[in-house]
């Protein structure tokens, strides 16, 4: 357990760190702008989260195939890999770019965004959508210094954009009174400063890494290598923000006010649950490295410690965040938004309660993933998802549910999820272990 938290706690530091930005800039929002302006950022954040989540997913499979050709110390096929990987993944988020821009009508149509918030989020979207290639420039640079090694320097990027964009939210909500586009250019002025910084550090520090003349050419081999190695995890990825995204267009159905109390109440559940999703990713690691070294023993030790100290950290935050889920809300909104701040607080009292099924699905997601069965990770996700998809819409259809109908698909979702999982793993754990 002690070497797992060592481990994790790097991993755990960047995330929460990610995670505070949003939040931070969400109150800001829903401080000084209100609960209109609170709705139209969620909603727009969660379909950046989509559209990014295919560039990361492409980013974390190329991660792998350069891990692999730099501890295999062979530099041509690591160079090739590097030109071959972000020409493909520079197409790809040119490409969502594009698409964007030119489907903005459709999208917004298909979310069933409101009136009274339609046009902030089209406000919003024309300026935060010119930081995607931003995005693919960061994600693209941090997986290639991680996959040698190096995870300190794209934290602090990161932090530097966090507080870049903090500094900038206040300047032009508050100072410049730009509204919700000014939250939208401070978050663009971050990424690429963030993109440009992190890339000029690679070119800097890592000559060994810069593509030769003679491996600037592409190479299909290494491309049907790098789409293997980046299919599933793209896959699960899209999976889960899509399903993420359908339930955002569920909730901006019930208008402004629910979809403001959506948008900080999420933030605060995934603030909340963030570092057992990172723990389930050192977790996965350490049954990687016993997996290939055959110490199955030590695979079934490191479940149980592992299970029971996730299950004591959701515990824990399960109890705060139950017990004090209004005062969280309170933070993003006006006392007089005393309606928002109800549905906010229902919310993370139903999924508050249950923060140890996602805990349990994250060290799943992590095992399958070590011990190459990659495809039930993909499948836990599809069931979470779908589920929590389908009985959304089916029981907030109920007139005495409503929209409380939307919160309990979530942890329904989490326990199917979980149940399928113990029973692939109690059924099948002599053959996935050996």
């Amino acid at each position: 357990m002690q070497k797992l938290l060592k481990f994790a706690f790097p991993i755990m530091v960047g995330n929460l760190l990610q995670q505070l930005y949003n939040i931070v800039d969400t109150l800001i929002v829903g401080r000084y702008l209100g609960e209109n302006a609170l709705a139209a950022v969620g909603s727009a954040y969660t379909l950046m989260v989509f559209i990014t989540s295919i560039i990361i997913g492409l980013c974390m499979g190329s991660s792998a195939f350069f891990s692999i050709q730099f501890g295999a110390k062979d530099q041509n096929r690591l160079e090739k890999g590097i030109f071959t990987a972000f020409v493909m993944i520079g197409v790809v988020a040119l490409i969502l770019n594009i698409f964007v821009y030119a489907a903005m009508s459709g999208i917004l149509i298909f979310l069933r965004v409101p009136q009274e918030v339609i046009s902030l989020m089209r406000e919003y979207l024309i300026w935060i959508f010119a930081g995607i290639l931003a995005v693919f420039v960061y994600n693209f640079v941090a997986s290639l210094l991680r996959a040698v090694g190096n995870s300190l320097v794209p934290l602090l990027f990161l932090g530097a954009s966090a507080i870049v964009n903090i500094v900038l939210d206040i300047l032009f909500i508050r100072v410049f009174q730009w509204g919700v586009a000014g939250a939208a250019v401070a978050t663009v002025i971050a990424q690429y400063l963030s993109g440009a910084g992190i890339a000029l550090y690679y070119f800097t520090k890592y000559p060994q890494l810069k593509v030769a003349k003679d491996n600037r050419r592409w190479d299909r081999q290494i491309l049907k290598e790098l789409t293997g190695l980046s299919a599933l995890t793209c896959l699960q990825q899209s999976i889960m923000n899509f399903g993420i995204l359908m339930v955002q267009g569920l909730v901006n159905s019930f208008g402004p006010m629910v979809m403001a109390a959506f948008a900080a109440a999420v933030k605060i559940d995934s603030f909340a649950y963030a570092p057992v999703q990172d723990f389930g990713n050192a977790f996965s690691t350490y049954v990687a490295q016993n997996y290939g070294a055959r110490k199955i023993d030590r695979i079934r030790k490191g479940m149980k410690d592992a299970v029971l100290g996730a299950f004591l950290f959701c515990l824990i935050i399960s109890v705060l965040v139950v017990g004090f889920g209004d005062r969280l809300m309170g933070l993003f909104l006006s006392e007089e938004s005393v309606e928002v701040i109800a549905i906010g607080t229902g919310y993370l009292r139903i999924e508050g309660a249950f923060y140890f099924g996602i805990g349990l699905l994250f060290l799943f997601y992590g095992y399958y993933r070590a011990v190459h069965r990659p495809e039930i990770s993909v499948l836990l996700t599809v069931i979470s998802l779908g589920t929590r998809v389908v009985l959304a819409y089916a029981l907030s259809s109920v007139e005495w549910i409503g929209v409380t109908g939307i919160w309990m698909s979530v942890p329904i979702g989490w326990i199917l999820a979980d149940l399928t999982g113990m029973w692939y793993y109690w059924k099948y754990r002599k053959d996935s272990l050996g």
